[in-house]
This record gives C-alpha cells, structure tokens and sequence, in this order.
C-alpha cells in the first residue's frame, strides 16, 4: 500500500518504475492510453503568430453546450458507434474558450445583440443590427448616427473579399449584422420603415444588402428571403409572393449592378455556377427560411446543403490574392429548438459540423483562421442517467445493480418513461390532463416535440456562456472565459483589418 501511494505521489512519469499490477494495469488500460496520447499531441503544439490571410467564422445559432454535446452523440450513433466518444470537426481544434452572451439590456440574449457583439466588437441592445446601445429599438433615424464598422465591412476595405452564407433569411439578424445597420432586426424589407423615416435616409436590411457601398462589395451571399427582395405582387418561382411595398425588385436590381455575377435560387442553378468564371455570386433559395436539413430532399426548387455552399463560397473568395472574410451560419438549429424538436436541431447541427470539415479540408491552417461559435444557447438539457450508448432521441434506460445496462425505459415517480433530451420551457410542455406515455417510435419522430417543463409557444434561448473553437493564426487567443464582443478583437488582430485606420 506505502509503494503504492509513493508511485501516485510521483505521478506519471513515475509509472515506468512501478511495478505493482494495478499500476501495470492501469497503464494498458486503453482510456490511460489515450489520454497519453491526446496529452503528447497537446505537448506537441506550436502556436501561429503570422497574419491570417483569411477568416472563416462558423456561427451555429443556438447552438450551445448541451446542443454540441447531443449532436456529437447523435452523430456518432448515426454513424454505428456509441457517440459519446465521437468527435464532430471543429472538436479536433487546438484552442477553445467561453463567451458570454448577455446583451447589454438583458441577462438571456437575442441573436441580433450577439451577432453583433461578435461582427463589430462591442455589445448592444437586444434587437439592434451592428448599431451602438445608446439608441431605442425602432429607432431607425438615431441609428443612422450611431452605427459600428463590422468585420465584413473592413475586410472590403482592405481589400479582401467578402462572404455570407447561411441557412435562414439572409436578412435575418446574425448575416444581417455582417452588412448592414438597423434600429430593428425586423426591418428585413420597407413595409417595417414608414415614408419620413425613408426620406430621413433609413434603410431596410435587404435594401443594404444590394447597396453595399464598400470596396468592390460583397462577393458572395447565399441564403434564403427571396419575399424581402420582391414587390408584393410579384411572385417568385416557387409561387410565393414579395413583401416589399416600394416597387424594387432588388434581385434586378443585384443583377443590373452585376452584369457578370450569378443569380441563382435552385440546386440545379446552384450546380451550374463555376467558381473559376464566377466573382459575384447572389443565392435567395426560399422564400423565408432555407428547409431544415432533415427536410431539404423535399424542398420544390432543391436547395444545396451548407456544406456545398461553404466550398462554393471558398472556391470563389479564395481566388483573391489578398485574402477574404467568410461567415457562415447553420441558422436552423435555433429554429428547430424554438420548436422544441430537438431531431431537427440535431440534425442541422450535424450539417453545420460537415460544413466545417469542407472548410478545414479546403484551406491551410497556417494562414487561415477558422473560428466555431455559437451565438447563445437554448433551455435544453440533456438528463436521467441512461446508459452509454442509449439512442440519444430515444427514452431514457438506465443500468441494473450491477452497472449493467437495462434495455427497458426508466420509469418518472408517475409511472411513465421520459426522454434523455428535454427542454425547460416550450411548445412539448402539457398543462391539460396527466404527462403523455411517449413510445421510442415516438421519440425517435421526426415531428416528435421533446417534453417542457414551462408551456410556451415556443421555446426560448438561455443564458449560459457558449463555446468558441479555433484554428489557424493567432487562434491562440481564444482562451478563458471571455465577453463575447472579444471574438472581434481577436480576429482584428489576427488579420490586421484595421492597421490603417
């Protein structure tokens, strides 16, 4: 017991002259095996300090710990494992920290005051598009004096190009917040703005989008929100109708400013684009939102997956010698866990993770510096304590006496099995009559709603800090836990965007 306790004292390095069998045992054990082994490649590291030539920012809208954690799982059963023990791309990035994500008016944020923080380096209000907080929301005239350069807008200005990409309304807050500068993210087209505020010089989100004054403009946007482009009685060629109420049909007017550019609102448009004849590439391929990925098969038009248009925009932004600046966005996991449907969350989790592995794949860590995020979390949780391996949609079943595993769902104190995924609050909650006995075929839906404690309409986001992974030049930088509005600054450094000014 003495030798014992000295070899422990001694630590690891001191295994080798330890010869007891517990020891011996401990080190053939394949967990010590690869812990070892995960901390020589650790050891192994050396940190970039040149300047990254390109900037990849992932953005996985709501997609917080607990959401990462469930998908990591998710897609390692998909793929015949347990999934505990799987790791999705951006886990295999050197350098990770924590962002707070409170807005500077609210402890639980909204997607446009951490977009925000993140695209300009300070934070907001909730609500407000790359604009300071010293305004009211809705107040489109004192935004006018009052907005923040992004890191889109200085990446033009140094000559780069520039890139959005994202799976909901490319007016929606978070690629908003890349472009343009708004009192309201919901002023997506005119029909939000009256006539003085127009003549007072406001204008909608998409309007800003067509009229992006800086550099030789925005290379690359793909995304959906065809309706914030047309007039209301012009409709699109999937038989949906316009939203703006001024006449101007943008999408016409992108190309009279683009003679050489590509418009394109299918896949098979979407296929046809070169990237070695193409510099400008415009993409609206709904109406509203992008499908969530576990429906995109069925959409009419066919609409190309994150990960396609990730390398689409890559090929074309990387054909500037000066380098460029990319967001990318798998803005449905929100969504789905706004509705409480944590397989489409998942699922859209998986895609974004597959469009970061095309990144990965098709740049060079030595100049570019990819960053992984979220915006802010959701109420969900994962809980019970199901055996490793369960089915991570499935009813929760635990382990016997023995720590063996039980192949019948747990049971709650009302005789009923429950989920290992649930949510604190949303659309799944029940407030007539006893909790439903949900069956795995059920859980396992596609439609199935995970059950809430507190019944909302639909489910909200949560406060807890997010992670941030990181890769390339500088990603050495992010470290800690961090405001969120540092993202910015570090990518500044990293790229030098505003030496000069």
């Amino acid at each position: 017991m003495k030798k014992n306790l000295v070899c422990l004292s001694l630590g690891i390095a001191a295994l080798s002259g330890c010869s007891d069998d517990s020891i011996t045992h401990q080190k053939s054990d394949p967990w010590f095996e690869q812990g070892q082994a995960q901390l020589q490649s650790i050891l192994k590291r050396k940190d970039i300090e040149e300047k990254a030539k390109n900037i990849i920012v992932f953005v996985g809208d709501g997609n917080g710990i607990a959401s990462v954690t469930a998908t990591r799982i998710y897609k390692g059963q998909l793929d015949g494992g347990q999934g505990e023990d799987y790791q999705l791309s951006y886990e295999h990035f050197p350098h990770i920290a924590l962002s707070k994500t409170y807005n500077t008016n609210a402890q639980t944020p909204d997607s446009a005051g951490t977009a925000t923080a993140i695209m300009t380096g300070i934070k907001t209000k909730m609500g407000l598009v790359s604009v300071n907080d010293s305004i009211d929301r809705g107040d489109c005239r004192a935004a006018l004096q009052n907005e923040a350069a992004t890191l889109l807008e200085l990446a033009e200005l140094d000559g780069r190009s520039t890139g959005v990409v994202t799976t909901t309304r490319i007016t929606h807050a978070t690629p908003a917040s890349t472009y343009a500068h708004s009192a309201d993210r919901n002023f997506e087209d005119d029909g939000w703005l009256s006539a003085g505020d127009r003549e007072a010089g406001c204008k909608d989100i998409a309007q800003q989008l067509i009229e992006f004054p800086y550099g030789d403009g925005i290379e690359v946007a793909m995304g959906g929100g065809r309706r914030h482009f047309l007039p209301k009685n012009i409709s699109d060629p999937e038989g949906e109708f316009g939203k703006r109420r001024d006449d101007r049909n943008l999408i016409e007017e992108w190309q009279e400013l683009h003679p050489g550019g590509k418009y394109v609102w299918n896949q098979k448009g979407f296929d046809k684009v070169d990237p070695e004849k193409t510099d400008k590439l415009f993409g609206l391929f709904n109406s509203s939102h992008m499908e969530y990925e576990l429906d995109r098969s069925k959409d009419r038009g066919g609409e190309p997956s994150l990960a396609e248009m990730t390398e689409k925009a890559i090929d074309i932004l990387g054909k500037n010698d000066e380098g460029y600046f990319l967001l990318v966005e798998g803005g449905r996991i929100d969504h789905a866990h706004h509705a409480g449907n944590a397989k489409r969350a998942l699922a859209d989790g998986i895609a974004m993770a597959d469009a970061v592995e095309v990144a990965m794949r098709k740049t060079d860590k030595e100049d570019t510096l990819i960053v992984v995020t979220a915006d802010h979390s959701h109420t969900f949780v994962i809980q019970g304590y199901a055996h490793r391996g369960n089915p991570i949609l499935g009813l929760s079943q635990g382990l016997d006496k023995k720590g063996r595993p039980v192949l019948t769902p747990t049971l709650a104190l009302d005789g009923k099995p429950y989920t290992t995924l649930s949510y604190a609050n949303g659309p799944g909650a029940h407030t007539h009559g006893p909790r439903p006995h949900a069956t795995e075929e059920e859980a396992q839906g596609d439609d199935y709603k995970q059950q809430a404690l507190i019944p909302f309409e639909s489910e909200t986001h949560a406060g807890e800090d997010v992670a941030i992974y990181a890769r390339g030049p500088w990603a050495h930088l992010f470290n800690g836990v961090v405001e969120q509005n540092y993202i910015f600054h570090a990518i500044n450094h990293a790229a030098e965007l505003d030496a000069e000014r």
